[in-house]
C-alpha cells in the first residue's frame, strides 16, 4: 500500500479499524503493564505508530497480528524505560503496624469489568490456555508483573491470545527455542501465584453473600466481622502503598489502626466489579460534612467460601471509572 499524502477516506478506514481493536489492545497492554492508565497511553502510541507505518505494512500477517506486534513492543519499551512512572507512596493519616512485607508492583491498578464487554471472549487462538476473563483476575495480572517483561509478554501472546510459537518469536524478534524456554518458566510462575483455590461463580448467591457481609463489617468498622470472613492465609495489599499484610493477625492489626482513625468518619461502599471480581467504590465523609469524597477502590479475591485477599487501591480517581 502506498500513500503520498493524507487521504481522508484512507484515514477514516484506519480510524474504524483502530476502534475495532482498541478494546482488546487496551486489555493486552494492561496485562503486560499492570496499569490501566499506562495501557491507555501505550494503545494510543500504538495506533499513531501504526498509522505512520501504514506504508510499510506488507500484509504478511493479519492487521490484528501487526497491531499486537507494535503494541507488545511498545509495552516492552515502556517497561525498559528507566523513567517509567511509579506512583508516589501515599502517607497514611495514622500510624500503621509494621507490614509483613513490601510489595513490588506498586503501580498495579484494577480493570473495570465494563471494559471487558468490549472484548470478544472468542478472540484467543486455538493454542490459548486461558479464556479472556480468566486471564484478567488480579492474581494473574500480579503474577505477570513479577516476571521478566519478555517472559510475561510470551505468556500473554501464547497462552492468552493463542498465537503460535513461530509468530510470537517473530513479534519479539527471537527464536522459537527461546520462546519455548520462556513459556515454561512463565507457566510455572503464574500457576504458583494463582494458587489452587477457586472463587464462587460471578454473581452467584455465595459471592453476593460474602460481598454483602464484607461491606457491612467494613462500613461499621467491625474488625472481627471482617476477619471472620477471611481465610487463614488471607492478605491485604494497598497499591500504590507498598505495605502488605499476610495472615489474619496482621490484617486484623492493620484494620484496627485504620478503623480507629476513621471512626469519627463515615465510609460508604458502592458495589461494582473489577478484574471479574466483586469490588466496591469507597467514599469517605468527614465529621460534619454532608457529602462524601471518593478515596479508593476495594477488590475482593474470593477463595472457596471465604475471602483470600483484599486489595485496596488507594486512588480517589478510580471510583469514577467504576460507576455501577
Amino acid at each position: 500500500m502506498s500513500r503520498t499524502g493524507p487521504d481522508h477516506g484512507q484515514e477514516q478506514a484506519f480510524r474504524d479499524l483502530a476502534e475495532r481493536y482498541r478494546g482488546e489492545l487496551r486489555l493486552h497492554c494492561y496485562r503486560i503493564l499492570g496499569s490501566l492508565v499506562d495501557a491507555e497511553d501505550v494503545v494510543q502510541e500504538t495506533l499513531i505508530a501504526a498509522w505512520r507505518g501504514l506504508d510499510r505494512f506488507e500484509g504478511r500477517s493479519s492487521v490484528r497480528t501487526w497491531l499486537y506486534r507494535i503494541a507488545t513492543n511498545r509495552c516492552l519499551n515502556a517497561l525498559r524505560d528507566a523513567g517509567r512512572r511509579r506512583p508516589p507512596e501515599p502517607v497514611p493519616p495514622f500510624t500503621p503496624p509494621e507490614p509483613t512485607r513490601r510489595a513490588e508492583a506498586t503501580w498495579l491498578q484494577p480493570y473495570p469489568d465494563a471494559l471487558l464487554e468490549q472484548v470478544a471472549d472468542d478472540a484467543p487462538g486455538p493454542e490459548a490456555r486461558y479464556r479472556t476473563r480468566e486471564a484478567v483476575e488480579l492474581a494473574f495480572i500480579t503474577g505477570l508483573q513479577l516476571m521478566p517483561p519478555r517472559q510475561a509478554a510470551t505468556l500473554v501472546l501464547r497462552d492468552v491470545l493463542g498465537y503460535p510459537a513461530a509468530e510470537v518469536a517473530a513479534m519479539l524478534g527471537t527464536t522459537e527455542v527461546a520462546i519455548k524456554g520462556a513459556l515454561q518458566r512463565a507457566r510455572a510462575a503464574i500457576e504458583r501465584h494463582r494458587g489452587s483455590r477457586r472463587a464462587p461463580a460471578p454473581g452467584s448467591p455465595e459471592e453476593q453473600e460474602l460481598s454483602r457481609r464484607f461491606a457491612d463489617a467494613f462500613t461499621s468498622g467491625d474488625v472481627d466481622g471482617v476477619v471472620a470472613l477471611l481465610t487463614d492465609d488471607a492478605w491485604l495489599a494497598m497499591p500504590p502503598a507498598p505495605h502488605e499484610y499476610h495472615g489474619t493477625a496482621a490484617v486484623a492489626a492493620f484494620f484496627r489502626a485504620s478503623f480507629g482513625w476513621s471512626r469519627p468518619r463515615r465510609f460508604r461502599l458502592v458495589a461494582t466489579r473489577a478484574n471479574t471480581q466483586p469490588a466496591f467504590a469507597s467514599y469517605l465523609a468527614e465529621p460534619g460534612e454532608p457529602t462524601d469524597r471518593p478515596v479508593e477502590l476495594v477488590v475482593l479475591t474470593l477463595a472457596d467460601d471465604r475471602i483470600g485477599a483484599v486489595t485496596r487501591f488507594l486512588d480517589g480517581d478510580l471510583p469514577r471509572r467504576f460507576d455501577p
